[in-house]
């Protein structure tokens, strides 16, 4: 779950474009890309869409609206279907709105012959109140497969701008990564909004990912490149991991528990990091 392509679930041109991309995640939205008075139209061509775009080969995770609105139920009901791999919902705050979700699509899955569970569940931390509970809500459900970072809607909630250098949300993606470690889900970063700005959507995805985020949402299919290379391990981390691995295991010959490499101490925490940075890399190829 690297990359995650939003695409306007009003829109059956842009739905068909996005068969042709190659994200890890295809997200059909429903939510803040589409109008009011649009909604019922976006709920209507994405089911008509799911078939062709479960058979995409991404994992298919539509957004619905957020839970207290009057559109969530309705969402809810027309994307539970076989091939979609679960659900991505907005403007989640307590562990008590995970459980309400959680109930909703249980009851939509017996009604669709799907077994109850089945449904993965992505919420969107995006306020005060859900980073006070982001390690709760991690945990409220097995259907949690990750969370997501909303930037904007955090930043409108505290009535601050988003600046540009992302310091004063540095804060509430830390705490959204180390919850979402602690629970054992992903964690996944906001949307970078200057999608014309490819060094710019590079950098910010480098920081994400030394901060813990393992994947991030894109809003133009030109971003799906540029946030796979920053959450895939590079080719030169790939080597400098093979080499701490080796002078850690020549080390162990010597009856040693730790060495150094280019004068930094190798040690346990160290060689376990490569390790898991060369399995991350093997299971990519």
């Amino acid at each position: 779950m690297r990359s995650l392509l939003f695409v306007p679930g009003n829109k059956a041109n842009m739905l068909e474009k996005a068969t042709g991309f190659e994200p890890d995640v295809l997200v059909p939205d429903m939510e803040d890309s589409v109008p009011d008075g649009e909604k019922a139209e976006a709920r209507a061509t994405i089911a008509e869409w799911l078939p062709r775009l479960a058979s995409h080969g991404a994992k298919l995770l539509p957004r619905v609206n957020a839970l207290r609105t009057d559109w969530f139920e309705d969402d809810v009901a027309a994307v539970t279907a076989p091939g979609v791999f679960g659900l991505s919902i907005g403007k989640v705050d307590t562990a008590a709105d995970v459980k309400a979700i959680a109930r909703v699509m249980a009851g939509r899955e017996r009604d669709s012959g799907l077994a109850v569970g089945s449904l993965r569940l992505v919420p969107w931390i995006e306020s005060a109140l859900a980073i006070e509970n982001c390690y709760a809500i991690c945990r409220a459900s097995e259907r949690i497969a990750a969370v997501a970072f909303g930037g904007e809607d955090y930043t409108n909630d505290l009535g601050i701008e988003r600046l540009d250098d992302e310091s004063n949300v540095r804060y509430a993606r830390s705490v959204v990564c180390n919850a979402a470690r602690a629970a054992g889900v992903l964690a996944l970063d906001t949307p970078y909004f200057r999608f014309r700005n490819d060094e710019g959507l590079k950098a910010s995805s480098l920081a994400a990912k030394r901060l813990g985020f393992k994947g991030r949402f894109a809003i133009h299919p030109a971003q799906i490149g540029t946030i796979n290379a920053c959450f895939s391990p590079s080719a030169a981390e790939i080597e400098q991991a093979r080499r701490i691995v080796e002078a850690f295991e020549a080390a162990e010959q010597k009856g040693r528990g730790s060495t150094s490499l280019d004068g930094r101490v190798i040690d346990v925490p160290v060689v376990k990091r490569a390790r898991a940075l060369l399995a991350e890399a093997e299971a990519s190829t």
